[in-house]
């Protein structure tokens, strides 16, 4: 039809775990660091807390520009405490080994949760960790941190401090033990 847009046509994507890249900062920049945050990363610091000792996450699908769908694997070690934080894009994430929890619930393998863009959240692993599949409907997305307070932030540089060389010794993600 004249003067319509021609409607770009998306193909199947096939990728593969080996492939799996970090995620990028501009993929997923940081915000919301006001004082308390930079007070949190301090005592983090103190506890020679660093990025990858009790966390790993990969990159397995993005598609090509500004919009479309992401899919992030990530383990956390046992015990680990994410920090409250929300995203501005909606995300579902999926148990695949080990147990998540929030509040009140323990999610295990096969269960899931939807959090709504923009809905501040933290959980914990599990006694064993815990892997989920994170798949956002967006290439990019913020990571904006919110509602820690004082306590939240001594608690999780309490586990870095408490659980550095147990996390060492956690070289296999709860999902490929007993393989």
């Amino acid at each position: 039809m004249p003067g319509t847009t021609p409607v770009k046509r998306r193909r199947i994507s096939v990728f593969r775990a080996e492939d799996a890249t970090g995620i990028e900062p501009e993929m997923m920049p940081r915000e919301g660091i006001d004082e308390a945050v930079l007070a949190g990363f301090a005592r983090l610091a103190e506890a020679n807390a660093r990025e990858g000792m009790g966390e790993q996450t990969r990159l397995l699908f993005r598609e090509s520009g500004d919009q479309g769908m992401s899919l992030v694997h990530a383990w956390f070690k046992s015990g680990y405490v994410l920090p409250f934080h929300s995203h501005n894009t909606d995300c579902l994430y999926y148990v695949i080994a080990g147990e998540l929890h929030m509040g009140s619930h323990v999610l295990k393998k096969g269960d899931g949760i939807f959090i709504p863009k923009d809905q501040a959240y933290g959980y914990e692993a599990g006694p064993d960790g815990v892997e989920v599949l994170e798949f956002r409907n967006a290439t990019q997305f913020n990571l904006k941190y919110g509602a820690n307070d004082e306590r939240r932030w001594n608690r999780i540089a309490d586990t870095f401090r408490a659980r550095a060389d147990i996390w060492a010794g956690e070289t296999v993600p709860p999902s490929a033990r007993g393989k």
